[in-house]
């Protein structure tokens, strides 16, 4: 299912012309997935406390429409796919006056120990692992 997370924009996200810089999607994007997973209810805290680790392999933003200072946006967040290897969340950035998309993007991760080594989170947290494959059978179901 769809989780949101809304977010003020500040001063100091913008250029001189009260523009938000596109460097900060990608920050607002990160933010979404933290909310996303406290929300699914495995947040990063815990994935660390467990020796999880869940870097960025790449991020994708298509900037469609600019946001201004003093905006309010909803970023809406969702596991496009996930296979207990790889995990792909995608996010729309929604200005909560107008409804309208203002940013599409997506995060690529995998899931490492604390080696570095890559983790089957199937085999290594099962529990986890079902909770990403329930979220996203939940999207699959309401699409």
């Amino acid at each position: 299912s769809r989780r949101t997370c809304r977010h003020k924009v500040q001063y100091y996200e913008t250029d001189q012309m009260g523009i938000v810089h596109h460097s900060n999607y990608i920050r607002w994007f990160e933010e979404a997935r933290t909310d996303l997973m406290d929300q699914i209810g495995f947040g990063y805290e815990e994935m660390e406390e467990r020796g999880i680790l869940s870097p960025v392999l790449s991020v994708e933003a298509d900037y469609l429409r600019m946001v201004h200072f003093g905006d309010t946006v909803t970023i809406e967040t969702h596991i496009q796919s996930y296979n207990g290897i790889k995990l792909t969340v995608a996010y729309e950035v929604i200005d909560d006056k107008t409804g309208m998309v203002h940013c599409r993007g997506m995060s690529r991760h995998c899931f490492i120990n604390r080696d570095g080594r890559p983790l089957s989170l199937k085999q290594a947290c099962p529990e986890i692992h079902r909770l990403f494959a329930g979220e996203l059978e939940t999207q699959e179901k309401e699409s």
